[in-house]
């Protein structure tokens, strides 16, 4: 223990201390792929840096990708890096494990998925390795770490939230529900949840969805409400949402019919909020993201919301 608290402390000395040093040069604006090892594994991660990266430390979105993708699918799929240059943060797309050739990875999010899971790989380390990994490199504001992704790196991002609360200022997951076994956070964490009641992977009720890999797994889904009422009880939010919005697709559009219903639940302790956008009319997609980006898989996408814009205006409101 007492070594473990010395590797610590030792950690944050070097990165406080090449942070402040003239000699430190903060990333500039720009894409990058960066690797690491950890649990004897080469991992990587891909790295976007906006314009506003001139103007000093910037917040962070580590963003996972789905089970059987990888971070360039994700990074261009969601659409993220035109929302970070628009909005001014930093995004993180780690990769996952266990796959082929850079491609089939999945994330040990608890009980999903695939090879990750049954080797226990240890993502949340990797994720807080990422963290730390980056924080040397670019300039970045500790206090404002988001985390986000779709199916099971939405999963991902709220096993990261739930195990390193400590960290994680905020987490909207799309598309994919929490599944753990223990559930027992430091601190209260704002919520943002996105799903579609007709997602046919992740099924908003719960239950079986199909294969997630090409090994052929199939993983028991929890229910979005299931999983929300353990953040609402932990949070020591309200039951009954305090606001209820419902956003429609415009008549004439591909959106037309599909709508996006958003409740409020708070005020909730240490100023924590919990939101859900049910959405209608979608599949297993992230909403404004590449449209129709894999239909067959996926199935129907819609832009009725941004997903990128509302994750944004929900975590940019909290600190650590």
């Amino acid at each position: 223990m007492y070594l473990t608290v010395i590797k610590l402390l030792r950690g944050l000395f070097i990165i406080a201390a090449l942070a402040a040093s003239p000699a430190f040069a903060a990333l500039a604006p720009g894409d990058y792929e960066f690797a690491l090892n950890h649990q004897n594994m080469r991992r990587s991660y891909l790295v976007h840096v906006p314009p506003q990266a001139k103007r000093g430390a910037l917040p962070l979105m580590i963003n996972f990708h789905g089970a059987g993708s990888n971070a360039e699918v994700v990074k261009a799929y969601t659409r993220m890096d035109r929302a970070a240059d628009r909005d001014g943060y930093i995004v993180v797309y780690p990769n996952g494990s266990s796959g082929f050739q850079g491609r089939f990875l999945t994330w040990n999010s608890g009980n999903c998925c695939g090879p990750a899971v049954a080797l226990n790989v240890d993502d949340v380390g990797f994720a807080l390795a990422v963290l730390d990994d980056i924080a040397v490199r670019a300039s970045v504001d500790v206090s404002r770490i988001y985390a986000t992704g779709l199916s099971n790196g939405a999963m991902m991002a709220y096993r990261l939230a739930a195990e390193a609360a400590d960290r994680i200022a905020a987490v909207a997951g799309v598309a994919g529900t929490m599944s753990l076994q223990s559930f027992a956070p430091k601190r209260p964490v704002p919520v943002m949840h996105i799903h579609s009641m007709q997602d046919h992977i992740a099924r908003y009720d719960g239950g079986f969805g199909p294969p997630a890999t090409i090994l052929d797994t199939r993983t028991l889904n929890v229910s979005v409400e299931d999983m929300l009422r353990k953040w609402l009880d932990f949070d020591g939010c309200p039951l009954r949402p305090a606001a209820v919005d419902t956003v429609a697709g415009a008549a004439g559009t591909p959106d037309e019919g599909h709508s996006a219903i958003r409740r409020v639940y708070g005020p909730c302790r240490q100023g924590s909020e919990v939101v859900l956008w049910q959405l209608s009319g979608a599949g297993h997609v992230w909403p404004g993201g590449v449209r129709d980006y894999n239909p067959q898989l996926l199935g129907t996408g819609t832009a009725v919301i941004d997903a990128n814009a509302e994750i944004w205006k929900f975590v940019s409101r909290f600190r650590r």
